[in-house]
């Protein structure tokens, strides 16, 4: 059976997955993106070089994808914090790396799409045949998503995850592979490839390592201790991207403000308690960011709830402010606490660990709670892909 999957294309990969919703680059703002973030049930969203709004002939191109997460870093690195970071086009909260996002055709087999996964691209853009059925959705006068491209062409993207719960899904025809433990396959990354910040870490640090997560699609590791011995660094949680990419916009003041501890807590399980909101208020007041406390102020709950301001009403302010409508597959991912192994789990008990809590990667922890390392779904996917290559 392991040799028919050699036969299996990107096509077989994208049944049922729905078309992309898109936004133009030349169009949109980082203020349209968050409109449409908001509005919208999966995290991340497409950004092309097309515009059907008007006549435009320009072959379509997917530029990069964005999530909440990338809005958030954004606003929280920019130092003035003024209306022009609201304006600026939604290109600038594209990677500069354009080889994360890919356009493959429908016949790309299935070892072509791990290999190009392997060298670095994120999402493979794939075009689907549907029906030709016309669909926009208008948020507001300057915002429109549409998933309808030149000639009604349509596309959905194909993600490691994608991948990962395929082979999952026939996981007895790599035998001896889902038994084996990560340390027995050599799959653990050191401590030198992982993003790691003290709990003490200055906001500048986090904001910074948050970025590069992003690209990686990984996380940021809150540990107790740094260096380069690994017996030295106890890991406490996580500030991961994905957490952010279920809040709103006004997790960039806490992004600004707070240490990686502070940030880890406020982050953690739903929505934050009052006194953390009153302390962005207060460190965003010393710091002399008054248009980003604006912002804040605006979509945040009220610092002085009245006496007859219920929990319910209070819960239900806080869902609309801070928090984001969202699928039940998002909001799992809204944990500080890290998701971890050790180097005696099996590939398979990783594989079904990281889906399960919707990551790309799972930290690797000794008995003692120590640093040992990182698995990520590339680095799985490197040994299916040598498990296939000996089959050739």
């Amino acid at each position: 059976m392991a040799l028919s999957l050699l036969s299996y294309g990107v096509s077989d990969l994208c049944l049922g997955k729905p078309p992309l919703l898109c936004l133009s680059a030349s169009s949109s703002s980082v203020s349209d993106a968050i409109t449409a973030l908001k509005s919208s049930e999966d995290p991340f969203l497409s950004v092309w070089n097309c515009n059907h709004d008007r006549d435009d002939a320009a072959e379509c191109e997917c530029l990069g994808k964005i999530s909440m997460a990338d809005v958030i870093c954004h606003l929280s690195k920019d130092e003035d914090h003024t209306l022009s970071s609201l304006i600026s086009p939604v290109s600038v909260l594209l990677p500069k790396t354009r080889s994360l996002v890919l356009h493959v055709q429908p016949s790309c087999s299935l070892v072509e799409a791990i290999d190009l996964i392997i060298k670095g691209a994120q999402n493979l853009i794939v075009p689907i045949r549907t029906k030709s059925i016309i669909k926009k959705w208008q948020q507001n006068d300057n915002v429109s998503l549409t998933t309808n491209h030149s000639n009604g062409q349509r596309f959905c993207w194909i993600t490691q995850e994608d991948i990962i719960q395929f082979l999952l899904g026939c996981i007895a025809s790599f035998s001896p592979l889902p038994a084996t433990s990560i340390s027995d396959l050599g799959i653990i990354n050191s401590t030198h490839a992982i993003l790691a910040v003290d709990y003490n870490s200055s906001a500048s640090a986090v904001v910074s390592a948050i970025s590069r997560a992003l690209v990686d699609q990984t996380s940021v590791a809150v540990v107790d201790g740094e260096g380069d011995d690994n017996s030295l660094m106890c890991l406490i949680g996580e500030i991961s991207p994905m957490t952010l990419t279920c809040c709103d916009e006004t997790a960039a003041a806490a992004v600004a403000t707070l240490s990686a501890g502070y940030l880890m807590e406020y982050l953690d399980g739903g929505y934050p308690p009052e006194s953390f909101f009153q302390e962005v208020r207060n460190r965003l007041e010393e710091k002399g960011l008054m248009r980003l406390l604006s912002l804040f102020e605006s979509l945040s709950p009220s610092s002085s709830p009245t006496s007859d301001y219920s929990s319910e009403e209070e819960s239900a302010a806080r869902t609309t402010s801070f928090g984001r409508s969202m699928s039940i597959s998002a909001r799992m991912a809204r944990k500080a606490e890290a998701v971890v192994c050790n180097p005696t789990s099996s590939l398979m008990a990783v594989m079904i660990q990281a889906i399960a809590h919707r990551t790309n990667y799972t930290w690797v922890i000794d008995k003692d709670g120590c640093f040992v390392g990182m698995v990520t779904f590339v680095d799985i996917l490197k040994v299916f892909r040598k498990f296939l290559e000996n089959m050739i």
